[in-house]
């Protein structure tokens, strides 16, 4: 039998490289000094075997879920794990009772929840009790900053702790390790040049399991392609391709983000629903938060969509509300409703391109004066300057009086030229028929 096919049968039965090589001591955990440094606030609690409520809010591959783990060993606390993305309440739940049970008993008890900004406020609402009466020990991870993300109340009970990227040095650090002592890539001699690290510790963006996914895939690459030897060259092929994986691309700082989030509003602007929906799923399966996506909806909704279809705002915003209250994994049922009822939606940037000529306009040429029959006249003072004079009051005149409510300088009219689609044909109609001089030669 083969390397390679030994390999290839055990491959499913290990964990990933960035497990297997986990730090297993604080000593052994690369960057982050500033928090595990001697005497620095989590040297202490492990020299102490002492434990608090902590949420660490750095980028990822920084170390969160590593130091959580090993608070909770050196702790002897037992530790459960949960991902706020998959889970709810109920988990939260039982892991509650299950630390109460070992309080009574002297045992402390670790909920460690990764990505908690994700937890909206009545789940984070259900650890308010159990973190303050001692059945939970809370460890928290967020990209995000937990000022906005997190109640004050379970806030003003935890200490965030900032976790930075990983150095080159840091990552150059672990990449050593895992060719050295790595169970599986140990087993081989791995070539990888000098230039080749640096190339994928420099797109590694700090992130140590980006890293060390992309030299796992990197090494699969390279055995599939040379079969039958002890001496694998990695390439920067190899390491390009590993990169490009779909687990790897997408990264909410960099320029697929930007790229995804463009495709998405470019999809439902161009009423493709199935486009769009794809691009929603790459962006929600990539960890993207699912406000940032709510809120573009809301402006795409103004700026592309606009009075064709009236109920596009209100589902927006209406979007926005649901998923703030919802979180993960639900929020990407709201998501999808409103994602596929705007691309369905008519389009029209009317709106959008009225104030934009207005705004151009008023830079241009400063603020007029606004006519006198629009003021208002509180005092006899104004009335005698004529302020409010002559102004007709559309109710009296069965709800539109033919007046000039635009200064002497004005944009070219109609500044809002609305489209024949959907709704907004209704209200070109209504305004040809009120404004019939500003259409005449308009289409």
């Amino acid at each position: 039998m083969t390397d390679e096919t030994l390999f290839s049968q055990n491959e499913s039965m290990l964990p990933p490289l960035a497990a297997r090589i986990r730090p297993s001591h604080i000593t052994d955990v690369v960057g982050q000094d500033h928090l595990t440094g001697k005497g620095k606030i989590l040297e202490r609690l492990f020299s102490n075997h002492d434990i608090i409520s902590l949420i660490f809010w750095g980028p990822p591959g920084t170390g969160k879920t590593t130091l959580a783990r090993l608070i909770a060993h050196f702790a002897q606390a037992e530790f459960y794990e949960i991902s706020a993305v998959t889970s709810g309440v109920k988990e939260v739940r039982d892991v509650i009772k299950t630390g109460e049970n070992n309080l009574r008993v002297g045992k402390k008890t670790v909920l460690f929840i990764d990505e908690i900004h994700r937890f909206n406020k009545a789940q984070q609402d259900a650890l308010l009790h159990a973190v303050e009466n001692g059945s939970l020990v809370l460890i928290g991870a967020t990209t995000e900053n937990p000022s906005f993300e997190v109640i004050s109340p379970l806030l003003s009970r935890m200490k965030v702790l900032k976790l930075y990227p990983l150095s080159l040095q840091n990552l150059q650090k672990i990449l050593e390790k895992a060719l050295h002592s790595d169970i599986v890539l140990s087993h081989y001699h791995i070539d990888i040049s000098e230039e080749n690290k640096d190339f994928l510790l420099r797109n590694s963006g700090g992130d140590s399991r980006k890293m060390l996914n992309a030299l796992e895939l990197s090494f699969k690459l390279a055995l599939s392609r040379q079969s039958g030897t002890k001496v694998l060259i990695i390439t920067q092929q190899d390491i390009e391709n590993a990169l490009q994986e779909k687990n790897l691309l997408y990264d909410k700082a960099g320029d697929y983000h930007y790229d995804t989030i463009s495709a998405f509003i470019k999809s439902v602007r161009g009423s493709d629903p199935d486009a769009a929906v794809y691009w929603l799923a790459v962006m929600l399966e990539g960890g993207e938060d699912p406000l940032f996506i709510a809120r573009r909806l809301i402006i795409l909704a103004s700026e592309d969509i606009g009075n064709s279809e009236p109920l596009g705002l209100t589902m927006a915003v209406s979007g926005f509300q649901a998923v703030h209250a919802l979180g993960m994994p639900e929020a990407a049922i709201i998501l999808a409703h409103v994602t596929t009822f705007l691309a369905s939606a008519p389009k029209s940037n009317a709106s959008y391109m009225s104030i934009k000529k207005s705004q151009d306009f008023v830079r241009e040429t400063g603020f007029q004066n606004v006519p006198l029959p629009l003021r208002n006249a509180p005092t006899s003072l104004m009335k005698a300057m004529d302020y409010g004079k002559n102004y007709q009051y559309p109710h009296d005149t069965d709800g539109f009086a033919n007046q000039n409510y635009l200064p002497d300088l004005h944009p070219p009219l109609p500044t809002y030229n609305p489209t024949e689609y959907g709704y907004e044909k209704f209200i070109r109609e209504r305004l040809k028929h009120l404004w019939p001089e500003r259409f005449e030669s308009k289409k």
